[in-house]
């Protein structure tokens, strides 16, 4: 999985248009780093964007546009509704996918340091990043705001975690932090009394509603104050009703979906309304939604069903959506909501039909070449092995083997998906080393530098395959479960599925040996070669096992 972050700075400036286009404008010079969202308000006079990239380039591109707010703001003039702190107010990171909390408070830091330092601005970390309980607040760290921050930094305890303990008037100081991926989600009811919507509300938010006895009277504890029946962590909820929409709605914010998912929001409220007398008729996400809440929802309700939930990324989300009812208020398009797929690069390979991609590699270009057929072979071989597992899961005659099914569904599919995404990474690969090869050699310098970006991307196009290879045995393994427990009426495809994944082992071999010829690191060539050679092994003895199976049972 890419590692995805999310970035939203806020700058004091929601008026003056060319200011706030000079600032996000920083962001498409980042490569890796994509503006999702610019949402300026005149009374708060302030801005918020949204960013999204890998880890280096959100951070980059965070940078720039503190820099760049830094030059173009002078706080000394600014005023607004929203409390504020500086030029860029707050810069909080968001995980999005593959990514953990604390690799992005190492890069918060990491932001800190280097703005303070660059910059001379005072930086203050907040919440996951805050280096001292007093500080997690924002509120807290904000207090008195601009104004009140010359004298506060002539304080000890106000010292800035990172950047000069002095005022800077023009770009007062900024504050970083990381926090969870915020969904804004709405459940619809099928009734316009808003009433019943705050209700359900009071169940479900983080505070809970206060518990009442057998005759409606809340109830106290020993200490007088009223007893709570708490909700859902991470969750604050209200209803309203929403004239646009003709209904009533559960509205929330859920500050933490690991924590608490949406289908379990959405399955406790169709509970409670059920109790009031009133109908779920679906949902809505205001705004982006993480892929991952989505994956997680659609094996939720495949797991309700009883059916496997080895099944592929778009059956998954297609699952969560039909369930979840996201279409009912308003269009719900997965490739403009998910907010991995706004800013995925487009897979060119991967996405071809068949034909188009067989005309491709039938023409006189060198790429796609074996080292993305090898890729596509392996691919295909998880694909079947998925394939046998959800044909085996819930049969008559097999059900003793339901777990394992669902688990190598689910791990064929995780293959699958990486196997496919090497058939467009091994020609990228390739196209980096023709890249290296164009550059000048006209002085002793460029010849170096141009000899050194060979080897480096020679590196990068033997790493693809090697990783190609050393996934196969993984898979191989999957399809010999299929092959002895999986449904018989299948077993074909299973060792259809074991030849391809074999093949695919031995083109991606293939491809890493003639690499290796090339490359001048004689102690790296021979690290490749150990774990090519053990990884092919390894794919020997499980494929032709699978094979003497076969050829036992159906002799040539």
């Amino acid at each position: 999985m890419n590692k995805l972050v999310e970035c939203v700075p806020n700058f004091s400036e929601g008026r003056d248009q060319a200011v706030i286009d000079a600032i996000t404008a920083e962001i498409p010079k980042v490569t890796g780093a994509t503006l999702l969202d610019v949402d300026p308000g005149e009374a708060t006079n302030r801005t918020v964007v949204t960013l999204v990239g890998s880890p280096e380039a959100a951070a980059e591109a965070a940078f720039r546009v503190i820099k760049k707010a830094a030059e173009l703001i002078d706080m000394r003039k600014h005023s607004g509704a929203h409390a504020r702190h500086g030029a860029t107010d707050v810069c909080p990171f968001v995980p999005v996918s593959g990514v953990t909390v604390e690799e992005c408070v190492e890069l918060a830091h990491a932001l800190g340091k280097r703005v303070g330092e660059e910059l001379g601005i005072p930086i203050y970390m907040y919440e996951s990043a805050a280096t001292r309980p007093e500080r997690q607040s924002l509120q807290d760290v904000r207090v008195g705001e601009y104004e009140a921050l010359e004298e506060k930094l002539k304080q000890p305890q106000w010292a800035p975690d990172y950047g000069p303990a002095e005022f800077n008037a023009t770009a007062g100081a900024t504050n970083i932090g990381v926090r969870p991926f915020l969904i804004a989600y709405n459940i619809n009811l099928n009734s316009r009394h808003a009433r019943l919507a705050k209700d359900i509300g009071l169940t479900i938010r983080e505070k809970g509603r206060v518990k009442r006895d057998e005759n409606n009277k809340k109830v106290r504890g020993e200490d007088g104050k009223f007893v709570r029946a708490p909700g859902f962590p991470h969750c604050k909820a209200t209803g309203w009703f929403i004239e646009e929409y003709g209904c009533a709605q559960v509205t929330m914010n859920l500050t933490d979906f690991t924590v608490t998912p949406i289908h379990t929001v959405f399955d406790k409220v169709e509970q409670c309304a059920h109790k009031l007398g009133v109908r779920v008729t679906g949902s809505e996400v205001v705004g982006l939604i993480p892929l991952q809440a989505l994956l997680d929802a659609g094996r939720h309700y495949l797991q309700k069903q009883g059916a496997s939930t080895g099944v592929s990324e778009s059956e998954l989300v297609w699952t969560a959506v039909r369930s979840l009812g996201f279409a009912e208020v308003a269009p719900f398009d997965p490739e403009d909501k998910i907010i991995e797929y706004r800013v995925a690069k487009q897979a060119r390979l991967a996405s071809m039909t068949v034909k188009d991609f067989v005309d491709e590699l039938a023409s006189d270009s060198p790429a796609p070449g074996g080292g993305s057929v090898a890729a596509l072979a392996g691919s295909m071989g998880a694909g079947l092995g998925s394939m046998v597992a959800a044909l085996t899961h819930g049969k008559r005659g097999y059900k003793a083997h339901n777990a394992l099914m669902e688990q190598v569904g689910v791990e064929a599919q995780k293959h699958k998906a990486a196997l496919l995404e090497a058939l467009d990474r091994d020609t990228e690969a390739f196209d980096a080393m023709m890249a290296a090869f164009r550059l000048a050699k006209k002085t002793d310098e460029q010849k170096a530098a141009r000899d050194a970006a060979i080897t480096e991307a020679s590196k990068g196009a033997t790493l693809v395959p090697l990783g190609v290879l050393e996934a196969i045995p993984a898979v191989l393994k999957l399809l010999g479960e299929v092959v002895d427990k999986g449904n018989q009426n299948s077993l074909s495809d299973g060792a259809v599925g074991a030849q391809m994944a074999r093949a695919g082992a031995y083109g991606a071999y293939y491809n890493v040996a003639i690499n290796l010829e090339g490359i001048d690191d004689e102690p790296w060539c021979a690290e490749i070669q150990v774990r090519a050679g053990k990884a092919l092994r390894e794919v020997d003895a499980l494929a032709g096992g699978i094979e003497a199976k076969m050829m036992q049972k159906w002799p040539a």
